[in-house]
């Protein structure tokens, strides 16, 4: 078992930043892929971005286009995503996932994701 905790979340305006934090814990491999997800009211879950256990590869969804970028503290077995030039359609719950394993590829695919955190609200107005 795996227990991921989001924090971060808030109400910002056009044009700030905020980073989100995801602390996990339990019974973690040594290898692993920790994911950034968001969904907004009334769409489809999507991919934000993910990175390896070594902190090394990282993948980002189009959209982030340089905006965002995520991070680990191996130490402390916390993954942050910093997010600037955030914009109203940035506006959803954010959630980051946890798989096993040592392959990264397909890191985009939300069904290759065991467990999930309870997710974080972010509110960017105009």
């Amino acid at each position: 078992q795996v227990l991921l905790v989001e924090s971060g979340g808030g109400l910002v305006q056009a044009g700030d930043s905020l980073r989100l934090s995801c602390a996990a814990s339990g019974r973690m491999f040594s290898a692993y892929t920790m994911g950034w997800f968001r969904q907004a009211l009334g769409k489809e879950r999507e991919f934000v971005g993910a990175v390896n256990w070594k902190g090394g590869d990282t993948s980002y969804a189009g959209f982030v286009k340089g905006r965002f970028i995520i991070s680990r503290d191996g130490g402390k077995n916390t993954v942050y995503l910093q997010m600037n030039s955030l914009k109203p359609e940035d506006t959803a719950d954010y959630y980051c996932a946890y798989r096993s394993g040592f392959d990264f590829s397909n890191s985009d695919h939300a069904p290759s994701y065991v467990y999930w955190g309870q997710g974080t609200q972010v509110t960017v107005s105009s």
